[in-house]
């Protein structure tokens, strides 16, 4: 199958790839567009994983504001103020804020769950587990199961991206890590509903 310039083009732009790698993962898929961006995004996420040992201090500030009834400040930082003030960087920043107005997260991530909540959320998983009956060799796995399942509504980075639910926020900040080639972080956020106490 003959593989054009546009595919090419469009495989890039989607991935953040070289033209070459585009190029040879259209032609090691035989020319079947979604495996070759499947095989480049998990490229792209192993290259992201490499670069999050980088420092990211430069960054953006962000707000949004959905039917003045719900705000969200968000700081989202990268390495260099040249990323920070991309187009790309800037919609992905704008894009997580949406996220976080329609998910409410509590947490960026389960690293940030302090030792005694985690702890008393696990024992009771397991109470539940035992008085439900389920075989003392397994109850690890089922508590283990129940823990992750419940932090992934909680957690910025395990939840479904708004946008598009067949991916996570971590790994919609991943892509974005391999198209900008630097290191992301969310460093922190605030949430604000009208009318809720905290």
């Amino acid at each position: 199958m003959a593989i054009t310039i546009e595919e090419i083009k469009r495989l890039r732009s989607l991935t953040g790839v070289g033209i070459t790698d585009a190029k040879k993962a259209l032609v090691d898929s035989d020319g079947d567009f979604d495996k070759a961006l499947e095989a480049m995004r998990k490229k792209g996420l192993t290259k992201a994983d490499k670069r999050s040992e980088r420092e990211a201090r430069a960054g953006i500030v962000s707000t949004y504001n959905h039917d003045n009834r719900i705000g969200v400040v968000l700081e989202v930082n990268c390495e260099t103020d040249f990323v920070a003030r991309n187009e790309l960087f800037t919609t992905m920043v704008r894009d997580i804020a949406m996220h976080i107005a329609a998910s409410n997260p509590i947490y960026i991530s389960v690293n940030d769950v302090d030792k005694k909540t985690y702890a008393e959320i696990e024992a009771d998983y397991m109470k539940k587990a035992r008085d439900e009956g389920k075989p003392e060799k397994i109850l690890e796995q089922i508590v283990s199961g129940m823990l992750k399942k419940h932090f992934a509504e909680i957690c910025l980075l395990d939840q479904p991206f708004v946008k598009n639910s067949d991916q996570t926020v971590e790994n919609y900040i991943k892509e974005h890590i391999a198209k900008l080639g630097e290191n992301i972080i969310v460093r922190r956020f605030s949430r604000m509903a009208l009318g809720e106490v905290n």
